[in-house]
This record gives C-alpha cells, sequence and structure tokens, in this order.
C-alpha cells in the first residue's frame, strides 16, 4: 500500500478541515475535488482574477451535492489580510495556491505579480500562524531554480532568478524559512515543474504550453514553438501534483521547514511534446497536419527543465503515478470538451 493509499484511508476515517486558497484555479479546483471525494470539510478562497465560477461547478457535479455541502467558498483576495483570518480560521491544513502565475504575465506586470504572490503570500503565512494551523503547504515554483546550468534540479542548488515571476516564488521561500526560524511555524513548498491537466485554461495571453496547443489544433490553428523546439521540460500530470499536496499536508514535523520539487524526472523538449499531442488526439479521429512554426526565444524563459524528486520521494512518500504520456491519454478528453470555451466564460469579479 502506497502512503498516498493510507492517507486516503487515514482522511476517509477522520475528516479535517482544509483552506485551499486558489480553489477555483486549475490545480486548486483539483485539490478540492479530490478532498471532497474524501469527505473532508474544505474552504477555499478565490477572487476570480485567473480562476473560473466553471470549475467550481465541474467540482459540484463530481462529487454530488452531499458531498458539495461539505464546501464553504469565500470570494475574496488573498491582499486583504482579514480575508486570510477569516478564511483559516478553526482550519487543520492549509494548501496555498492562489497566486498570479506566468512568466510573460509577471514580466508584464511586475508590480501586480508580486502584490498576490508576495503580499498575498506574507499575509496567508502571519494568519495561519495566528491560527496555529496544524501545518501549512504552498505552490511554489521551478521558476526559482533561475540561470542555474545543472541537472537534474537538486533543491539545495539554485541560481539566479530569470523572471520577476521567479523573484516572488523565491521570495516566499525565504518567508517561510524566516517564519520557521522565527515564529516556529514550520511550512513545505512545492516546486511545481510544468504542471498539466483538467481545468487548465486553453485561452489567454498566459495560457500554459499544453492546453494551448491542443486547442490550437482542435480548431486547425497554428502552433508555434519559442525558441528552436529543443527547450525541454519534466511535465507533471495534476494528479501529481494533488498527491504531493496530501502527503506534504500530513508529513512529519521533521520533513518541514523545506521545499520538494514535484515533477517526475523526465525529461520532453517541445519537438517531443508536438508530436505526442498530435497522436494523442488523432486516438479521438482529430487529426492536425500543419507543421509548428517557430518564433524567437521568450524573455525569462529557462532552458532546460528535469527535477530530482528524490528528497520528496524519500520524506514525504511521494511516488508520482502519471508520466507525460500518461497523463496526457488521462487528460486529453477534458481539453477535447473544454478547447471551445473562451476566457468570455470566466466569472466576474
Amino acid at each position: 500500500m502506497t502512503g498516498l493509499e493510507q492517507l486516503q484511508i487515514t482522511l476517509n476515517g477522520k475528516p479535517r478541515k482544509w483552506l485551499v486558497t486558489g480553489c477555483a484555479g486549475f490545480i486548486g479546483s483539483n485539490l478540492l475535488e479530490t478532498l471532497l471525494q474524501l469527505n473532508q470539510t474544505v474552504v477555499g478562497v478565490d477572487n476570480f482574477s485567473t480562476g473560473y465560477q466553471r470549475n467550481l461547478d465541474e467540482v459540484r457535479e463530481l462529487v454530488g451535492e452531499e458531498r458539495w455541502a461539505r464546501f464553504a467558498f469565500i470570494h475574496s483576495d488573498i491582499r486583504d489580510l482579514e480575508t486570510c483570518r477569516r478564511a483559516v480560521r478553526g482550519v487543520d491544513y492549509v494548501l496555498h495556491q492562489a497566486a498570479l502565475g506566468s512568466v510573460p504575465r509577471s514580466i508584464a506586470d511586475p508590480l501586480a505579480t508580486n502584490d498576490v504572490n508576495v503580499t498575498g503570500f506574507l499575509n496567508m503565512l502571519v494568519a495561519s500562524r495566528d491560527a496555529g494551523v496544524v501545518s501549512f503547504v504552498y505552490a511554489a515554483s521551478s521558476a526559482t531554480y533561475g540561470d542555474h546550468p545543472g541537472l537534474p534540479k537538486v533543491e539545495e542548488h539554485i541560481g539566479k532568478p530569470l523572471s520577476p515571476y521567479a523573484v516572488t516564488k523565491l521570495v516566499n521561500e525565504l518567508y517561510a524559512e524566516v517564519f520557521a526560524r522565527t515564529y516556529g511555524f514550520n511550512s513545505i513548498g512545492l516546486r511545481y515543474f510544468n504542471v498539466f491537466g483538467k481545468r487548465q485554461d486553453p485561452d489567454g495571453a498566459y495560457a500554459a504550453v499544453i492546453p494551448k496547443w491542443i486547442a490550437a489544433m482542435i480548431r486547425n490553428e497554428d502552433v508555434v514553438i519559442n525558441g528552436d523546439g529543443q527547450t525541454s521540460r519534466d511535465f507533471c500530470f495534476v494528479d501529481n501534483a494533488v498527491q504531493a499536496n496530501l502527503l506534504a499536508a500530513v508529513a512529519a514535523e521533521g520533513s518541514k521547514n523545506a521545499v520538494y520539487n514535484v515533477a517526475v524526472n523526465d525529461v520532453t523538449t517541445l519537438d517531443q511534446l508536438f508530436v505526442y499531442l498530435k497522436t494523442e488526439l488523432s486516438k479521438s479521429d482529430i487529426k492536425f497536419n500543419k507543421e509548428p512554426l517557430y518564433a524567437d526565444f521568450r524573455k525569462g524563459d529557462v532552458r532546460h527543465s528535469l527535477a530530482d524528486i528524490s528528497k520528496a520521494v524519500r520524506h514525504l512518500g511521494y511516488t508520482p503515478a502519471f508520466k507525460i504520456k500518461d497523463g496526457l491519454a488521462a487528460a486529453m478528453p477534458w481539453y477535447i470538451d473544454h478547447a471551445g470555451q473562451t476566457g468570455a466564460s470566466r466569472a466576474s469579479g
């Protein structure tokens, strides 16, 4: 029995109260769905800046009304400290996912990225510390590795940040470490590596590469590869990220005050990804016959990214069940069903 299977049995038998910030977003809504399926009580916070009401509606349909009744939603912003204090009241475990992601977005608007990712993060730390929550897990990022050339990426060795977004994620880790040393408030940061899966927005200027390319292929639009196609990533299916969050939440004290890579230790170039997506879509009789277009490298992008996950395996019991092709096969039906949706259906607020 894996650590996750044992944890699922434990949680089903002894429900806890969880807070998921960014619960209407991509990873947040997947966490919400899993926790409600495990009969947990969940509080969620989202301001719909990058999350969607439709994600919450989808979770509600999937889990059913009885489980949905265990969820309390706060439509507000983590940049407001009182919102954070209200959200953590009576909570055992905090899973902090709310952030403004995207390297290009941070280059275009570094002030907004800093405001949400640093001020909002600090608000959540303060509120969680004062409320005495059992554990605090936050979404860190592989962007923190910056210009460090080493592969695979090992948690203890980082370089200089390459974007404002990377700076904010590094500051999160520094604040978390200072809170442990100064206040004895331990937390765990999860450095996500290119997470993909259902409820990941395929549209907009800052869409991630996998949903963006799938949507383009389904619509028979051009697929644009930034660079020469040899840029590589360690793509991580969202179920792996959900597993890491749950395991981190219940980790022993000796495993806290640390950061862990969340990936699969597998490398895929953008050229390879293009072929994988075409192949997977063809299984649903969707043929894409165009060749990709190549454009300039994007500012702030890391050239290669591959994670050493041994620390998470050793300390958290993390065992990623999905490599990229497995994850694409699992997620493709959702992507196909939702490729036509656009930002027009985004909830207001």
